[in-house]
């Protein structure tokens, strides 16, 4: 079989008789040595195939199924009433309901369906959470809004949609472009809000360390730690703020709750938990 797999690497010049005699010449030797090369290209393909094959087939799954959330958690979803209808995602806690309750707000390039996709939304059902994730104005299923084109305009939006789905107690979580959202309504109305999650969020140059002190809602500070430009412009401002902790998310860039989402969900959580 080797030498049917290999013969070209020899070269075969005749074949000498098992008994004394002559040399006899074998003719065929250049057709064997073709055949021998087509078989070895072959094996080599079949080699690489298995090689690809082997390289391609994923690992085994990690045991982290619990920080993804339960797929089988029911999503609702549904419009807000009024002139400026939003999209929103929600789910029910799976048992007893926490005090608070978290709105997912999301970056340019997102929508609610990244909570979803990311299993956030899931979790937190899982853990006693009711969250709420948004499609902000012209994004996702949520048309433009007249509203939006000024900062008292997109506070009162945020306003009316908590109010429109009795969110009570509300954690708001707000990654990047969404601050042009979150942070006008907190400094307007922070009392309503339970817990603040900056994740890099724009517009922080717009306010003042004096409004950023006058602030008092348990807040998270998180960034990944690749984001060299907004979440270190943002971080200036919002150390102002007087109860807050920081987190940095290592290896992880701006979104750095899609390139870290299981440390993102820990920290998340026990910021959550620790909340009265």
């Amino acid at each position: 079989m080797v030498a049917a797999l290999f013969g070209c690497w020899f070269h075969v010049g005749g074949v000498r008789s098992a008994v004394a005699g002559p040399v006899i010449s074998v003719r065929p030797t250049v057709v064997q040595t073709s055949m021998s090369r087509s078989q070895v290209a072959l094996l080599g393909l079949g080699l690489l195939f298995m090689l690809l094959l082997y390289v391609g087939l994923p690992g085994p799954p990690e045991q982290t199924s619990w920080l993804w959330g339960d797929p089988n958690v029911t999503i609702l979803a549904g419009l807000t009433p009024g002139n400026s209808p939003i999209f929103y995602r929600e789910v029910l806690p799976q048992h007893q309901a926490r005090r608070v309750e978290v709105v997912l707000l999301h970056g340019r390039a997102f929508n609610s369906h990244t909570w979803e996709q990311l299993g956030t939304l899931q979790l937190l059902a899982q853990r006693g959470y009711r969250a709420v994730a948004l499609d902000l104005p012209g994004f996702g299923n949520s048309a433009p809004s007249k509203e939006a084109s000024t900062e008292a305009g997109r506070a009162e939006l945020l306003e009316h949609v908590l109010r429109d789905l009795e969110v009570q107690n509300a954690v708001l979580v707000s990654p990047s472009l969404s601050g042009r959202y979150a942070l006008p309504f907190l400094m307007r109305g922070h009392h309503q809000l339970h817990g603040f999650v900056p994740i890099a969020p724009a517009s922080t140059q717009n306010y003042t360390q004096e409004q950023f002190w006058a602030v008092k809602t348990p807040t998270l500070i998180l960034y990944g730690e690749l984001d060299r430009v907004l979440a270190r412009e943002s971080l200036r401002q919002l150390r102002h703020l007087p109860n807050h902790s920081v987190v940095t998310l290592q290896d992880a860039g701006h979104a750095c709750y899609l390139h870290k989402p299981k440390d993102f969900h820990l920290v998340l959580l026990a910021f959550l938990d620790r909340l009265p």
